[in-house]
């Protein structure tokens, strides 16, 4: 399996490093490893979504 570092993820899913670090300090980037001081991140893993956001929708399906 291909692996990428935290700036090649974070260059890929245009967020920081400091975001990355926490994705993968909370578990949320499946198959990600730590080596040491290094995070390592699968190659094919997608960015996760964002918690701090939440769409909410109307009966009707409209985006408020």
């Amino acid at each position: 399996m291909d692996y990428m570092m935290l700036k090649e993820a974070s260059e890929k899913w245009k967020v920081s490093v400091r975001q990355v670090n926490y994705y993968c300090t909370d578990g949320r980037i499946p198959g990600a490893v730590k080596m040491g001081t290094v995070w390592l991140i699968p190659k094919d893993s997608q960015k996760p979504a964002d918690k701090r956001y939440k769409s909410t929708r109307s009966k009707e399906g409209e985006v408020k």
